[in-house]
């Protein structure tokens, strides 16, 4: 595998990171550095330890994880989507504070990657060098996750009320088209 084939597939998965960030980034009232920091991290190492997963694994495992990971990134995205479309309906956003917790990121991390666990066990058949890899995987997703939540801030600013509505609503999204690429109803 080429560099340049390695960094399409690194910048291909972490695109749902980058998403589900520009929506974290649409949750906060004022940017953090710190918070998107975490954000960051968070994906960033998951996104590189699941081809390291996959890859370790991907021979023992393959019929099982590549049978359920749409179903698991679906469950987990539309169950943190719609708690945040609830609590955009439910709550004063005078005085709402922003929804940041680390077990909220850390779910949305391991929604966020697991369809690299496919890559891993990929990599495995391919012979991919692992441990280069996974670090270009787990930087990109690290660098365009803490782009997602800045950009995300800054939209958010302007929508403030709607932002934590919209960002569950395009969580779900992702995750539906998560699913409904693995069933083959969507073709990209």
């Amino acid at each position: 595998m080429s560099l340049f084939e390695l960094l399409l597939v690194a910048v291909g998965l972490s695109m749902d990171a980058f998403s589900v960030a520009l929506c974290q980034g649409l949750d906060m009232h004022v940017f953090s550095r710190r918070k998107a920091a975490v954000i960051a991290v968070f994906f960033g190492t998951f996104q590189a330890l699941m081809p390291l997963i996959g890859w370790i694994f991907g021979k023992r495992f393959e019929r099982y994880i590549t049978s359920v990971d749409h179903w698991i990134a679906f469950i987990l995205l539309a169950f943190i989507g719609a708690k945040m479309i609830h609590d955009s309906l439910s709550s004063d956003h005078s005085a709402q504070k922003d929804s940041f917790s680390l077990r909220k990121v850390f779910f949305l991390a391991i929604a966020t990657s697991i369809d690299a666990l496919a890559v891993g066990i990929t990599f495995a058949f391919l012979s991919v060098p692992l441990a280069p890899s996974v670090a270009f995987i787990g930087i990109i997703t690290l660098l365009l996750s803490f782009s997602g939540v800045a950009i995300g801030n800054r939209f958010g600013i302007h929508l403030q009320s709607k932002a934590e509505l919209l960002g569950g609503a395009v969580l779900i999204a992702i995750g539906a088209k998560i699913l409904l690429n693995h069933l083959g109803i969507l073709p990209f």
